[in-house]
Protein backbone atom coordinates (compact mmCIF):
# COMPACT_ATOMS: atom_id res chain seq x y z
CA UNK A 1 0.00 0.00 0.00
CA UNK A 2 0.96 3.64 -0.42
CA UNK A 3 1.62 5.94 2.50
CA UNK A 4 -1.29 7.82 4.10
CA UNK A 5 -0.84 11.23 5.71
CA UNK A 6 -1.37 11.49 9.46
CA UNK A 7 -1.13 14.33 11.99
CA UNK A 8 2.19 16.09 12.59
CA UNK A 9 3.62 15.29 9.18
CA UNK A 10 3.77 11.56 9.88
CA UNK A 11 2.75 8.96 7.29
CA UNK A 12 1.38 5.49 7.94
CA UNK A 13 0.86 2.39 5.83
CA UNK A 14 0.08 -1.31 6.07
CA UNK A 15 3.01 -3.71 5.81
CA UNK A 16 2.36 -7.42 6.26
CA UNK A 17 -0.91 -6.73 8.04
CA UNK A 18 0.70 -4.33 10.51
CA UNK A 19 0.50 -0.53 10.66
CA UNK A 20 3.92 1.06 10.13
CA UNK A 21 4.93 4.70 10.39
CA UNK A 22 7.56 7.11 9.13
CA UNK A 23 8.29 10.68 10.18
CA UNK A 24 8.18 13.86 8.12
CA UNK A 25 11.73 13.28 6.84
CA UNK A 26 10.78 9.80 5.59
CA UNK A 27 12.66 7.82 8.27
CA UNK A 28 10.84 4.58 9.24
CA UNK A 29 9.98 4.32 12.94
CA UNK A 30 10.11 1.17 15.05
CA UNK A 31 6.50 1.69 16.14
CA UNK A 32 3.59 4.06 15.70
CA UNK A 33 3.92 6.97 18.19
CA UNK A 34 1.36 6.84 20.98
CA UNK A 35 0.09 10.30 20.07
CA UNK A 36 -1.10 8.88 16.72
CA UNK A 37 -3.06 5.94 18.16
CA UNK A 38 -6.39 7.75 17.77
CA UNK A 39 -5.52 9.39 14.46
CA UNK A 40 -8.22 8.60 11.85
CA UNK A 41 -5.59 7.35 9.39
CA UNK A 42 -4.14 4.91 11.94
CA UNK A 43 -7.56 3.73 13.14
CA UNK A 44 -8.70 3.23 9.55
CA UNK A 45 -5.66 1.13 8.67
CA UNK A 46 -6.01 -0.98 11.82
CA UNK A 47 -9.64 -1.69 10.92
CA UNK A 48 -8.61 -2.54 7.37
CA UNK A 49 -5.94 -4.94 8.69
CA UNK A 50 -8.54 -6.68 10.86
CA UNK A 51 -10.91 -6.99 7.90
CA UNK A 52 -8.18 -8.41 5.67
CA UNK A 53 -7.29 -10.98 8.34
CA UNK A 54 -10.94 -12.06 8.61
CA UNK A 55 -11.19 -12.19 4.83
CA UNK A 56 -8.15 -14.49 4.61
CA UNK A 57 -9.64 -16.83 7.22
CA UNK A 58 -12.96 -16.88 5.38
CA UNK A 59 -11.29 -17.71 2.05
CA UNK A 60 -9.37 -20.58 3.63
CA UNK A 61 -12.55 -21.86 5.27
CA UNK A 62 -14.46 -21.81 1.97
CA UNK A 63 -11.67 -23.62 0.10
CA UNK A 64 -11.48 -26.24 2.85
CA UNK A 65 -15.26 -26.66 2.64
CA UNK A 66 -15.03 -27.22 -1.12
CA UNK A 67 -12.54 -30.00 -0.40
CA UNK A 68 -14.35 -31.72 2.48
CA UNK A 69 -17.65 -31.58 0.62
CA UNK A 70 -16.23 -32.88 -2.68
CA UNK A 71 -17.82 -29.97 -4.51
CA UNK A 72 -17.37 -29.33 -8.21
CA UNK A 73 -15.99 -25.81 -8.57
CA UNK A 74 -16.82 -23.96 -11.81
CA UNK A 75 -13.84 -22.67 -13.73
CA UNK A 76 -15.49 -19.24 -13.84
CA UNK A 77 -15.47 -19.06 -10.04
CA UNK A 78 -11.74 -19.76 -9.84
CA UNK A 79 -10.88 -17.21 -12.53
CA UNK A 80 -13.01 -14.52 -10.86
CA UNK A 81 -11.53 -14.91 -7.37
CA UNK A 82 -7.91 -15.55 -8.38
CA UNK A 83 -6.87 -11.84 -8.63
CA UNK A 84 -7.71 -11.43 -4.93
CA UNK A 85 -4.46 -12.17 -3.00
CA UNK A 86 -6.39 -13.85 -0.16
CA UNK A 87 -8.16 -16.25 -2.52
CA UNK A 88 -4.99 -16.84 -4.51
CA UNK A 89 -3.07 -17.69 -1.34
CA UNK A 90 -5.77 -20.18 -0.27
CA UNK A 91 -5.92 -21.86 -3.70
CA UNK A 92 -2.34 -21.79 -4.91
CA UNK A 93 -0.55 -25.17 -5.15
CA UNK A 94 -3.64 -27.21 -4.30
CA UNK A 95 -4.04 -30.45 -6.20
CA UNK A 96 -6.90 -30.18 -8.68
CA UNK A 97 -8.58 -33.10 -10.40
CA UNK A 98 -10.99 -33.78 -13.23
CA UNK A 99 -14.57 -34.95 -12.74
CA UNK A 100 -13.45 -38.60 -12.94
CA UNK A 101 -11.08 -38.11 -10.02
CA UNK A 102 -7.83 -38.25 -12.00
CA UNK A 103 -5.26 -35.70 -10.87
CA UNK A 104 -4.56 -32.80 -13.22
CA UNK A 105 -1.76 -31.20 -11.17
CA UNK A 106 -0.89 -28.39 -8.79
CA UNK A 107 -2.81 -25.14 -9.32
CA UNK A 108 -0.54 -22.19 -10.11
CA UNK A 109 -2.65 -19.73 -12.11
CA UNK A 110 -6.18 -18.96 -13.28
CA UNK A 111 -7.26 -16.48 -15.96
CA UNK A 112 -10.49 -16.09 -17.97
CA UNK A 113 -8.56 -16.12 -21.25
CA UNK A 114 -6.32 -19.16 -20.68
CA UNK A 115 -8.06 -21.18 -17.97
CA UNK A 116 -6.03 -22.87 -15.25
CA UNK A 117 -2.27 -23.11 -15.16
CA UNK A 118 -1.17 -26.31 -13.40
CA UNK A 119 2.08 -28.17 -12.85
CA UNK A 120 1.30 -31.72 -13.94
CA UNK A 121 2.79 -34.90 -12.49
CA UNK A 122 5.66 -34.77 -15.00
CA UNK A 123 6.68 -31.36 -13.69
CA UNK A 124 5.50 -29.53 -16.80
CA UNK A 125 3.33 -26.41 -16.69
CA UNK A 126 0.20 -26.88 -18.76
CA UNK A 127 -3.04 -24.98 -19.35
CA UNK A 128 -6.42 -26.63 -18.89
CA UNK A 129 -9.94 -25.22 -19.16
CA UNK A 130 -12.47 -27.75 -17.80
CA UNK A 131 -15.93 -26.46 -16.97
CA UNK A 132 -15.65 -27.95 -13.49
CA UNK A 133 -12.72 -28.98 -11.30
CA UNK A 134 -12.38 -30.53 -7.88
CA UNK A 135 -10.07 -29.98 -4.97
CA UNK A 136 -9.97 -33.63 -3.88
CA UNK A 137 -9.81 -34.64 -0.26
CA UNK A 138 -6.46 -36.35 0.36
CA UNK A 139 -8.09 -39.58 1.51
CA UNK A 140 -9.41 -39.97 -2.05
CA UNK A 141 -5.96 -39.62 -3.66
CA UNK A 142 -4.65 -43.07 -4.50
CA UNK A 143 -1.04 -41.89 -4.85
CA UNK A 144 -1.03 -39.62 -1.81
CA UNK A 145 2.47 -40.51 -0.63
CA UNK A 146 3.94 -39.99 -4.10
CA UNK A 147 2.14 -36.65 -4.40
CA UNK A 148 3.52 -35.58 -1.03
CA UNK A 149 7.06 -36.44 -2.12
CA UNK A 150 6.58 -34.60 -5.43
CA UNK A 151 5.19 -31.58 -3.58
CA UNK A 152 8.32 -31.44 -1.41
CA UNK A 153 10.50 -31.57 -4.53
CA UNK A 154 8.53 -28.70 -6.07
CA UNK A 155 8.71 -26.64 -2.88
CA UNK A 156 4.92 -26.59 -2.65
CA UNK A 157 3.45 -24.76 0.35
CA UNK A 158 -0.30 -25.14 0.71
CA UNK A 159 -2.11 -22.61 2.90
CA UNK A 160 -5.24 -24.75 2.85
CA UNK A 161 -4.35 -28.15 4.36
CA UNK A 162 -4.73 -30.77 1.64
CA UNK A 163 -1.77 -33.02 0.86
CA UNK A 164 -0.36 -32.93 4.38
CA UNK A 165 -3.74 -33.10 6.10
CA UNK A 166 -4.04 -35.99 8.55
CA UNK A 167 -6.04 -38.81 6.99
CA UNK A 168 -7.62 -41.92 8.46
CA UNK A 169 -8.65 -44.90 6.37
CA UNK A 170 -11.38 -47.22 7.53
CA UNK A 171 -9.76 -50.43 8.85
CA UNK A 172 -10.33 -53.58 6.84
CA UNK A 173 -11.56 -55.37 9.97
CA UNK A 174 -14.18 -52.71 10.71
CA UNK A 175 -17.42 -53.95 12.25
CA UNK A 176 -19.81 -52.54 9.65
CA UNK A 177 -22.80 -52.97 11.99
CA UNK A 178 -21.28 -50.97 14.84
CA UNK A 179 -22.51 -47.41 15.40
CA UNK A 180 -19.62 -45.77 17.26
CA UNK A 181 -15.82 -45.55 17.42
CA UNK A 182 -14.34 -45.69 20.92
CA UNK A 183 -10.66 -45.11 20.03
CA UNK A 184 -10.60 -41.49 21.19
CA UNK A 185 -13.24 -41.65 23.91
CA UNK A 186 -12.38 -41.10 27.55
CA UNK A 187 -10.03 -38.12 27.22
CA UNK A 188 -10.43 -36.32 30.55
CA UNK A 189 -10.56 -32.52 30.83
CA UNK A 190 -10.53 -30.83 34.23
CA UNK A 191 -13.16 -28.34 33.14
CA UNK A 192 -15.77 -28.58 30.40
CA UNK A 193 -14.96 -25.07 29.19
CA UNK A 194 -11.44 -26.22 28.31
CA UNK A 195 -12.78 -28.90 25.97
CA UNK A 196 -15.35 -26.53 24.45
CA UNK A 197 -12.61 -23.97 23.96
CA UNK A 198 -10.41 -26.55 22.24
CA UNK A 199 -13.24 -27.49 19.89
CA UNK A 200 -13.73 -23.83 18.96
CA UNK A 201 -10.00 -23.30 18.49
CA UNK A 202 -9.90 -26.25 16.09
CA UNK A 203 -12.79 -24.76 14.12
CA UNK A 204 -15.57 -27.13 15.21
CA UNK A 205 -19.01 -26.04 16.35
CA UNK A 206 -20.46 -27.36 19.59
CA UNK A 207 -24.17 -28.13 19.53
CA UNK A 208 -26.19 -30.00 22.12
CA UNK A 209 -23.07 -31.08 23.98
CA UNK A 210 -21.40 -32.47 20.82
CA UNK A 211 -18.51 -31.18 18.74
CA UNK A 212 -19.71 -31.55 15.16
CA UNK A 213 -18.07 -31.75 11.74
CA UNK A 214 -20.33 -31.64 8.68
CA UNK A 215 -19.27 -33.36 5.46
CA UNK A 216 -21.04 -33.79 2.13
CA UNK A 217 -20.03 -36.98 0.34
CA UNK A 218 -21.52 -38.27 -2.90
CA UNK A 219 -24.21 -35.63 -2.52
CA UNK A 220 -25.24 -36.89 0.94
CA UNK A 221 -24.81 -34.91 4.13
CA UNK A 222 -23.10 -36.67 7.04
CA UNK A 223 -22.27 -35.22 10.43
CA UNK A 224 -19.51 -36.57 12.66
CA UNK A 225 -20.19 -36.02 16.36
CA UNK A 226 -18.11 -36.36 19.52
CA UNK A 227 -19.67 -35.84 22.95
CA UNK A 228 -17.82 -33.05 24.79
CA UNK A 229 -20.27 -32.36 27.64
CA UNK A 230 -22.89 -29.80 28.49
CA UNK A 231 -24.23 -27.71 31.38
CA UNK A 232 -21.61 -26.64 33.98
CA UNK A 233 -18.53 -25.21 32.27
CA UNK A 234 -16.46 -25.61 35.43
CA UNK A 235 -17.13 -29.32 35.92
CA UNK A 236 -14.89 -32.15 34.75
CA UNK A 237 -15.78 -33.81 31.47
CA UNK A 238 -14.36 -36.29 28.98
CA UNK A 239 -14.59 -36.97 25.28
CA UNK A 240 -17.25 -39.44 24.21
CA UNK A 241 -17.27 -41.91 21.31
CA UNK A 242 -17.36 -40.78 17.71
CA UNK A 243 -20.68 -41.30 15.92
CA UNK A 244 -21.99 -40.36 12.49
CA UNK A 245 -25.50 -39.14 11.73
CA UNK A 246 -27.56 -38.39 8.64
CA UNK A 247 -29.26 -35.00 8.05
CA UNK A 248 -32.26 -36.18 10.09
CA UNK A 249 -30.04 -36.93 13.09
CA UNK A 250 -30.26 -40.71 12.77
CA UNK A 251 -27.10 -42.55 13.80
CA UNK A 252 -25.45 -44.38 10.91
CA UNK A 253 -23.80 -47.77 10.99
CA UNK A 254 -20.07 -47.49 10.38
CA UNK A 255 -20.43 -49.45 7.18
CA UNK A 256 -22.58 -46.62 5.81
CA UNK A 257 -19.90 -43.97 6.38
CA UNK A 258 -17.86 -42.88 3.35
CA UNK A 259 -14.08 -42.40 3.33
CA UNK A 260 -14.12 -38.59 3.60
CA UNK A 261 -16.61 -38.52 6.47
CA UNK A 262 -14.66 -41.27 8.24
CA UNK A 263 -11.35 -39.44 7.86
CA UNK A 264 -12.74 -36.06 8.94
CA UNK A 265 -14.59 -37.56 11.89
CA UNK A 266 -11.49 -39.39 13.12
CA UNK A 267 -9.42 -36.26 12.58
CA UNK A 268 -11.78 -34.27 14.81
CA UNK A 269 -11.94 -36.98 17.50
CA UNK A 270 -8.15 -37.36 17.58
CA UNK A 271 -7.56 -33.60 17.75
CA UNK A 272 -9.99 -33.18 20.66
CA UNK A 273 -8.52 -36.16 22.50
CA UNK A 274 -4.98 -34.82 22.08
CA UNK A 275 -5.82 -31.90 24.39
CA UNK A 276 -6.78 -34.13 27.34
CA UNK A 277 -5.24 -33.76 30.81
CA UNK A 278 -2.20 -35.99 30.40
CA UNK A 279 -0.82 -35.12 33.86
CA UNK A 280 -3.73 -36.91 35.55
CA UNK A 281 -3.18 -39.95 33.30
CA UNK A 282 0.50 -40.09 34.26
CA UNK A 283 -0.33 -39.89 37.99
CA UNK A 284 -2.83 -42.72 37.66
CA UNK A 285 -0.29 -44.84 35.73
Amino acid sequence: MGWVSAAGGYEVALDGGKVVCRNASGRPLKSVPSKLRDDPAVVGLEQLAEWLERHERQCLAVVERWMTRSLDVPLEVLTRVWPDPAWQSALRDLVVSWDDGSVAGFLRDSTPERGLGVVDLDGDTIRIAPDLVRLPHPVLLEDLEELREFAVELGVEQRAPQLFREVWHRPAALDAEATSVEEYAGGVFKELRFLHGRAAQLGYRVRGGHAVCAVVEDGRGVEARVWVGDYDGWSETETGPLVFTDPAGRVLKLGQVGPVAWSEGMRMAAALYAGRDIEDEERVA
